[in-house]
């Protein structure tokens, strides 16, 4: 009988493990665009909901607010969210995952660029050096709504 129920439990776990998980709102577009055509034209989906699909690479560590998706091409995106909106679990690394929002255009100075590449690597752990940023930047990146893990 105990073997029956362990192995009961065993298949429960392995079905939860491997089942989708949804977090933040429900998707509301069918299809996903290819990360490769929003980055080439970026200007036709900024102020746009879109939806993409990717391999989860990085995801907040500090916070779980974002989360970086990488098509099959090794192009990424970044999916960002309001804290506390959805929280990206850091066991996502790995998994793919349908993200869901709308597509912005994020205009930095030098010095906004410096801050926010300190913060990450502060984030991440990472050694960082102000130097390594020259230049005020351009982001594009989605405002997330929604995300589907799966595998």
């Amino acid at each position: 009988m105990r073997a029956i129920l362990f192995s009961a439990l065993l298949l429960c776990a392995s079905l939860s493990f491997a089942a989708e998980r949804k977090l933040g709102k429900p998707l509301t577009l069918t299809t996903p665009t290819p990360i490769a055509d929003v980055l080439a034209t970026p200007a036709d989906y900024v102020d746009k909901t879109v939806q993409v699909k990717g391999k989860v690479t990085e995801v907040c560590e500090v916070m779980g607010c974002w989360t970086n998706l990488v098509d099959d091409n090794g192009k990424m995106i970044r999916v960002k969210v309001n804290d506390g909106d959805i929280v990206f679990p850091k066991t996502a690394v790995g998994r793919t995952a349908i993200a869901e929002g709308t597509f912005t255009k994020i205009e930095l100075t030098r010095e906004q660029a410096v801050a926010r590449a300190k913060h990450e690597a502060e984030e991440q752990g990472r050694k960082f050096n102000p130097a390594s940023v020259k230049s005020g930047t351009t982001i594009y990146q989605i405002q997330g709504t929604g995300a589907v893990l799966l595998d």
